[in-house]
């Protein structure tokens, strides 16, 4: 006879301590695949312009105007995205959504009304996402690695304002894939800040040491004024009519 006091087994999907297990990793990674695939469908988000920089800066201080640059920026994206025919989100602004450049980029897309995204990542010391982020379109990564697969996936371009070593990581990273053609479509990448970056990475010596190319140098462009970097965004993004989503994770390998 069966106990009445006895309760069923969870089921597999269902049970916490399975899914935080070290078992369940490979569907933990799974669902950082399909949640934010479903939701950006959902939210008909087209494409993005990413924002990298660091989440140190802040107005007011030596590197501040950064910050607002970054805010004139976005509201600048914002509002050419939103004079383009679609019924499609097209160029929405994208960020890390953790404070900084990230919270100037977030919050100028906020500034001209505009719908923005946070890909927010879980860290030892908890980083909060900023207040800018359109609630729906706030996601937060376990993984660092599908994080990053997400920034590139919609990416029509990417503005990379002064960082640190996330900033370095994801630039590198973006020029890795450009440079060795693992990307399906030309995604503009743009420098902001000549003095900074020309001081932080030795390009010339990378040429001059024949780790790269001098044609690598055409990966990326030195911009100084949100004018500028909104004129070079509007002539490097490649014409794209269609409004259905880009396949997912498309690459230059052949099978």
């Amino acid at each position: 006879m069966q106990n009445s006091d006895s309760q069923d087994a969870p089921l597999a999907y269902a049970d916490p301590e399975f899914l935080a297990s070290d078992d369940a990793r490979p569907l933990r990674i799974i669902a950082e695949y399909l949640n934010p695939l479903r939701r950006l469908r959902l939210q008909r988000v087209h494409d993005t312009i990413v924002f990298f920089g660091s989440a140190r800066l802040s107005e007011g201080e030596s590197l501040g105007r950064y910050y607002a640059d970054a805010r004139e920026l976005a509201r600048l994206v914002t509002v050419w995205s939103a004079s383009l025919p679609s019924h499609v989100c097209r160029y929405v602004i994208c960020s890390g959504g953790g404070g900084g450049i990230m919270e100037a980029a977030n919050r100028g897309a906020r500034d001209a009304g505009g719908r923005t995204i946070g890909l927010n990542i879980n860290l030892p010391h908890e980083q909060r996402a900023n207040a800018y982020v359109t609630p729906e379109l706030l996601f937060k990564f376990r993984y660092f690695f599908m994080r990053k697969l997400w920034f590139a996936h919609l990416a029509r371009a990417m503005v990379v304002f002064p960082g640190g070593f996330g900033t370095l990581d994801e630039l590198m990273e973006i020029l890795t894939l450009s440079q060795t053609r693992k990307l399906d479509r030309k995604i503009p990448v743009l420098l902001y800040g000549s003095s900074y970056w020309n001081e932080i990475i030795n390009f010339p010596a990378l040429i001059r040491h024949g780790m790269i190319g001098g044609d690598d140098l055409k990966l990326f462009k030195f911009v100084d004024d949100p004018a500028t970097a909104l004129r070079a965004l509007q002539e490097s993004i490649e014409a794209d009519n269609s409004e259905k989503t880009p396949a997912f994770a498309c690459t230059r390998l052949r099978p």
